[in-house]
C-alpha cells in the first residue's frame, strides 16, 4: 500500500485524548478539527525541560534514493515509548512547494507516519499562511513609505533586500519589477519572490521564545539603507506589532499523533541548505517539559541541518542533547560510492565500500561537538545481508553503535533495538555537547571552520561582493551573530556532483545577507535556489479528491 492508503486504515484518536497522554488537559488546547490542535505557550515548564534527553536524528548526504529522517525520527519515538519511555517527536512543518513539486510530503512513511497525513501536507492549521501575511505586510509597508510623500526614512528602492513569499514553487516570480501603472501605483523596482520556507519569518518564528521575543526579533529585521547611508528595520516603519499580531496563533505549537496513538508536535518548517533547517524552539521546549525523551530531526545531511541545530539553535535556547542518530540506508552509500541511481538494488559491496567515507566524514563531525551517536540502517527489502555485515564491520572499526531499523514497514516493533541503542547512550552520561564555535568569533573565523572542520574544504575564498558585504556587516555591528550558510545538501562540498567525501576542495562564498531579525548571517555558496520550479512532471498532477472529500495521490 502507498503511505496514504496505510495512513487511511488508522483509526485516529481524539486530540483531546492525545493531549490529555501529552500532559495537558483537553481544556487548555484549541482545537482544530478532532485531531489537530494548538498547545498553550504557558504549558512549558521551564523546570521540566532539564529532565528530558534530546535525542538529534541526522543523515548521511542526501541523495535521489532517500535516507528517511523523518520516518526513522517517528520510528524511534514508537520504539522509545514501546519501552515505556515517555516519549514525543517534534518534526517540521511541510511547506506546500515540495508536496505539489518533486519531493512530496513529509509526514514520514509506510507504518512511520505522522496523523491526519493529508492535513498536515496541505495547509494544516494555518502557519504558513500566517508568515506568508506578516512577510508580505511588512513589504507592503515598504512600498508604502517609498511612495509616501511624508514619510521622513527616504528609503533608498536600490537597497532593499526585502522580497515578497508564497509557498509554492513558481519560478516566474523569482525576479520582478513591481509598481508599475503610474504615480498612483508606486514606485518601480525590482524584486522578486522567495518561498515561504526560505522567510526570514519562518527563521525567526523557529527560533522565538515568547511573544515579546518574536516581537522583537521581527522589529529587528534589516531592510536597506537611506539615501544618506542610514540602516533601515523594520522597527523603524512601525511594523512589528502588527506582524507580530498576524502571528499570533502560528507560534503556538501544534499537536498531532503518530500511526500508533503516541503525541507528536509539527511545527515550523525552514529549509536546510537556505535556513537553519530545524522545528521551532517553542515546539522543542513543549515536548521536553513534557517528556522524558524528546526525538526530532534536522534537515538533510549532519552538515547542514545538524550543524545549524547544534551552533544556531542550540546556542540561541541553551539546549543540550544527549545523542545523535546517523541515518544512512545502504542504497544511498552505494549512490555516494558511484553505483547509479537506477542500479542501487542491485547486490553490490564495492559501491558500498567506496560510499562509506560519506557516512564516515559525517560520524568525525558529530564527534566534533562531543555528543555520542549511533547509526541507524534505514532497512530496505533489496539490503543484501553481505552488505548488511559490511557496514556492520565499519561500525566496529569505528567503535560506533549500530541498529538495523525496519520503521516503514514495522513501525516502533521495527526500532526496538535502536531504542535499546538511544538509552544506552543516555545512560552512559557520555553526551558533553559542545559547540564548533563561539558566536563572538569574527565572521570570517566562524565561516572558515565550519567549511574546513565539517565540510573538509582546504580553504574559504570570497567574491569581492561578499568581501564588501563583511565590511557592511561590520559597520552595522553584527559581527557577533552566528553564521547559518547556505550550501547544497547533495555534497560535502559547494558542489553537487561531487559525491562520497569530496577532498582538495575550495568553498566559494558568493555573498552574506543578513537576517539579523532571525539572528544570524547567510553566507551564500554555490547556486543557491531560494524559490524552486516544478518539475516536467510535477506531483500536483496526480492529487485529486472525489465528490465525498477523500483525496489520492499525496505522498
Amino acid at each position: 500500500m502507498t503511505d496514504l492508503q496505510i495512513a487511511k486504515t488508522i483509526t485516529l484518536k481524539h486530540i483531546s485524548s492525545i493531549s490529555e497522554k501529552f500532559g495537558i488537559p483537553a481544556d487548555q488546547i484549541e482545537m482544530f478539527g478532532n485531531h489537530k490542535a494548538k498547545l498553550p505557550l504557558a504549558s512549558i515548564n521551564k523546570k521540566a525541560i532539564d529532565r528530558s534527553n534530546l535525542i538529534l536524528v541526522s543523515a548521511i548526504s542526501p541523495t535521489p534514493a532517500g535516507e528517511g529522517k523523518t520516518t526513522m525520527s517517528i520510528g524511534l519515538s514508537e520504539a522509545l515509548n514501546k519501552l515505556n519511555k515517555k516519549t514525543t517527536v517534534v518534526l517540521r512543518e511541510p511547506s506546500l512547494g515540495p508536496v505539489f513539486g518533486i519531493k512530496g510530503g513529509a509526514t514520514g512513511g509506510g507504518y512511520s507516519q505522522v496523523l491526519p497525513m493529508e492535513d498536515i501536507n496541505l495547509h494544516f492549521t494555518g502557519d504558513f499562511a500566517a508568515i506568508e501575511k506578516a512577510h508580505n505586510l511588512l513589504s507592503a509597508l515598504i512600498d508604502n513609505t517609498i511612495q509616501s510623500k511624508t514619510s521622513t526614512l527616504r528609503i533608498d528602492p536600490r537597497t532593499i533586500s526585502w522580497k515578497r513569499v508564497v509557498d509554492l514553487n513558481d519560478r516566474s516570480l523569482r525576479r520582478i519589477i513591481v509598481g508599475l501603472g503610474g504615480t498612483t501605483s508606486g514606485v518601480p523596482r525590482e524584486t522578486g519572490f522567495d518561498i515561504t520556507a526560505a522567510s526570514e519569518i519562518m527563521a525567526i518564528l523557529c527560533l522565538a521564545e515568547s511573544i515579546s521575543d518574536l516581537k522583537q526579533r521581527l522589529g529587528n529585521i534589516f531592510i536597506g539603507y537611506t539615501y544618506d547611508k542610514t540602516p533601515i528595520y523594520a522597527k523603524d516603519l512601525k511594523a512589528e506589532g502588527a506582524m507580530t499580531v498576524l502571528l499570533k496563533d502560528a507560534i503556538k505549537p501544534n499537536l498531532v499523533q503518530t500511526i500508533e496513538g503516541n503525541p507528536a508536535i509539527i511545527h515550523g518548517g525552514p529549509f536546510a541548505n537556505i535556513a537553519q533547517g530545524t522545528n521551532t524552539v517553542l515546539g522543542t521546549l513543549m515536548a521536553m517539559a513534557h517528556s522524558e525523551y524528546t526525538v526530532t530531526e534536522a534537515g538533510f545531511g549532519f552538515d547542514l541541518g545538524a550543524e545549524k541545530f547544534f551552533d544556531i539553535k542550540c546556542q540561541s535556547a541553551n539546549l543540550k542533547p544527549k545523542a545523535v542518530v546517523l541515518t544512512t540506508t545502504i542504497r544511498a552509500l552505494k549512490y555516494h560510492g558511484g553505483a547509479d541511481l537506477k542500479a542501487l538494488t542491485t547486490p553490490n559491496t564495492d559501491a558500498l565500500q567506496k560510499g562509506l567515507p560519506n557516512l564516515e566524514k559525517h560520524l568525525e563531525n558529530i564527534a566534533k561537538f562531543k555528543v555520542p551517536a549511533v547509526i541507524a540502517i534505514n532497512k530496505f527489502t533489496t539490503d543484501t545481508d553481505d552488505e548488511i555485515a559490511l557496514i556492520k564491520d565499519f561500525a566496529k572499526s569505528k567503535q560506533v553503535k549500530i541498529a538495523i531499523a525496519n520503521v516503514w514497514a514495522k513501525g516502533g516493533e521495527g526500532a526496538l533495538d535502536l531504542a535499546n541503542q538511544v538509552i544506552d547512550l543516555v545512560n552512559s552520561k557520555s553526551s558533553n555537547f559542545t559547540p564548533l564555535y563561539e558566536w563572538a568569533t569574527p565572521v570570517r573565523d566562524k565561516i572558515e571552520t565550519i567549511a574546513t572542520e565539517i565540510y573538509g574544504a582546504e580553504h574559504v575564498d570570497y567574491t569581492s561582493k561578499a568581501k564588501a558585504q563583511l565590511n557592511r556587516i561590520a559597520k552595522l555591528g553584527l559581527e557577533h551573530l552566528p553564521v547559518c550558510i547556505a550550501k547544497t545538501q547533495k555534497s560535502l562540498s559547494d558542489n553537487p556532483k561531487l559525491l562520497g567525501r569530496p577532498k582538495d576542495f575550495i568553498i566559494t562564498v558568493r555573498e552574506i545577507e543578513i537576517a539579523s531579525g532571525a539572528g544570524f548571517l547567510i553566507p551564500i555558496t554555490g547556486d543557491i535556489m531560494r524559490m524552486p520550479g516544478l518539475p516536467a512532471q510535477p506531483a500536483s498532477e496526480n492529487i485529486d479528491i472525489n465528490d465525498e472529500g477523500e483525496i489520492t495521490g499525496l505522498f
